[in-house]
């Protein structure tokens, strides 16, 4: 290696070490119940840039054990965005979200849509990515099959494995694309205000719709109104928000 590759090694090793060393810092001040403490090294590991669902998801049980829900939330909430399928952070979240105020009803949905949510949402887009590209390499074994193999069972086999395989790999092409949508453009958001009045229109004289509390997770229908948000709810209900009173997930 030549002395730029040397020290761009050296570089990334260091900065992978300290990474480590912050979040070590980070759970012992947990496991000391030093939430405070807690909180603030991880929020400054995010704040470095280093993004996980395990530092959000230790990061939210910290603000849980701080007493802040609305903040618990909104980290349980972008720890599932990374890891979808992650049984610890969903308990979590659902425990956090049963001692929110607003009882939110969803609308129901045709069964076929939320079985294929559910599915897709067993893994993130990098899973997703890793299981497309596998299936793809036995989509080609099977088609190498089918074209060189010199019995008829061989033949028919690999003709099956390839029909077979070629459809899981544009399923799991199609979800870590769903995935990967989710990540870029995120249109969920918590109330992160004790309470706060939904108005019909972009400003305060308004007519008041409801009342939401913090931790009540809100969908933005439109960012075009400055300090104003166009949200929506789980159960179909619409109105506009002050842009400080949600935190985008």
């Amino acid at each position: 290696m030549n002395k730029i590759q040397i020290f761009i090694f050296f570089l990334v090793c260091s900065l992978l070490s300290a990474n480590a060393s912050e979040k070590t810092e980070a759970d012992k001040a947990y496991q000391e119940n030093d939430f405070k403490g807690a909180i603030e090294k991880y929020e400054a590991i995010l704040n470095g840039g280093q993004e996980s669902a395990d530092v959000y998801y230790n990061l939210g049980n910290s603000y849980y054990k701080d007493k802040n829900l609305a903040k618990a939330i909104l980290n349980y909430e972008r720890a599932l965005l990374l890891s979808p399928g992650d049984e610890d952070i969903i308990y979590n979240l659902e425990m956090a979200k049963s001692k929110t105020i607003d009882n939110v009803t969803p609308k129901s949905e045709i069964f076929i849509i939320t079985w294929i949510n559910s599915i897709r949402d067993l893994m993130g887009e990098s899973s997703w990515s890793v299981f497309a590209i596998s299936c793809f390499i036995v989509f080609l074994l099977g088609m190498s099959a089918y074209i060189f193999g010199g019995k008829i069972i061989i033949k028919k086999t690999g003709f099956s494995f390839a029909v077979i395989f070629l459809f899981f790999t544009i399923v799991a092409n199609l979800f870590a694309d769903s995935q990967k949508e989710k990540l870029l453009n995120r249109s969920g958001a918590i109330v992160m205000q004790p309470s706060v009045t939904v108005k019909s229109t972009p400003d305060d004289s308004g007519t008041d719709l409801f009342v939401l509390h913090e931790g009540t997770k809100v969908y933005i229908n439109d960012n075009s109104m400055k300090g104003w948000k166009e949200v929506s709810l789980e159960d179909g209900s619409r109105g506009w928000l002050p842009t400080e009173s949600i935190e985008v997930i």
